[in-house]
């Protein structure tokens, strides 16, 4: 099986074209090809597949094998390699993926795509939905008062906390307590933000099914709406994350999120593994 190793500012994962078959089974091959030892390494597994509701179509697994509704950096990658390998000229172009389609504006220089600019669609915020047990977020187990977070659906749920040190917090402590907290019916995704002025802030993720990562695109997404709506940041901000950094616009024209960053190929090879 032939792969693909690409990457959106350090958010890494293993890229399968299903347009010449896909794999039987993406949840096991997720868990053995991300492996950062004896695998490929990287954040999961992406297939890129054909669509019937838009250009191509977007499947996406954690290292942990669940299977995710979205990833940010990971479908400006998706784009990125549909492009550059023929499979869809369409600019912008649209991806179907476990939250919707989504429509990505292509930055193509020299015959390929350097950045990409995401229409990410409405944020929701309603608890249910996203979906969060606003009775349950007083069951600490150590994570800290979650009811003082924002909660933010991008198409997957995501949990922001604003902290005064964003260096100084124990990820890998709080994190897992954090994503599979009793509030949380299909675990969450959790973000620490320190906030340097109304347009710049920096923040770290823990994510779900994959643990510590460099970035979250959806994450910085959500970020950008919670400062919003705490009145912490403009609509408009710079997003530094470990791996580099974003560019997010909630804008009010349509409530949508717009998020523009990079999209790079590592390498390719061939997966002997089964």
């Amino acid at each position: 099986m032939n792969f693909t190793k690409m990457h959106g500012i350090g958010n890494d994962y293993v890229y399968v074209n299903g347009f010449a078959g896909a794999p039987a089974d993406p949840a096991r091959l997720a868990v053995k090809i991300a492996d950062r030892h004896t695998g490929v390494g990287g954040d999961g597994l992406i297939l890129i597949l054909p669509s019937r509701r838009a250009d191509v179509r977007m499947r996406m697994f954690n290292a942990d094998g669940s299977e995710a509704e979205m990833c940010g950096n990971g479908v400006r990658c998706l784009a990125k390699y549909a492009y550059d390998h023929g499979l869809a000229k369409n600019n912008p172009m649209r991806v179907e993926t476990g939250a919707g389609v989504l429509t990505l504006s292509l930055d193509v220089r020299g015959g390929t795509v350097h950045s990409v600019t995401v229409n990410m669609g409405e944020p929701i915020l309603s608890l249910p939905r996203i979906p969060v047990n606003a009775k349950k977020l007083t069951d600490f187990r150590g994570a800290g008062d979650l009811r003082w977070a924002t909660f933010v659906s991008m198409g997957n749920p995501h949990a922001v906390m604003f902290v005064k040190n964003v260096a100084a917090v124990d990820i890998n402590r709080v994190g897992p307590l954090i994503e599979h907290h009793p509030a949380f019916a299909r675990r969450i995704n959790a973000h620490w933000v320190q906030v340097h002025s109304r347009g710049e802030v920096t923040m770290r993720t823990w994510e779900r099914g994959s643990g510590v990562t460099l970035a979250c695109g959806t994450g910085a997404c959500a970020v950008c709406v919670a400062g919003v709506l705490t009145g912490r940041t403009n609509r408009k901000i710079l997003a530094h994350l470990p791996g580099g950094d974003l560019h997010l616009d909630w804008r009010e024209s349509d409530n949508c999120v717009y998020m523009t960053g990079p999209a790079v190929e590592v390498f390719s090879g061939s997966w002997n593994g089964t």
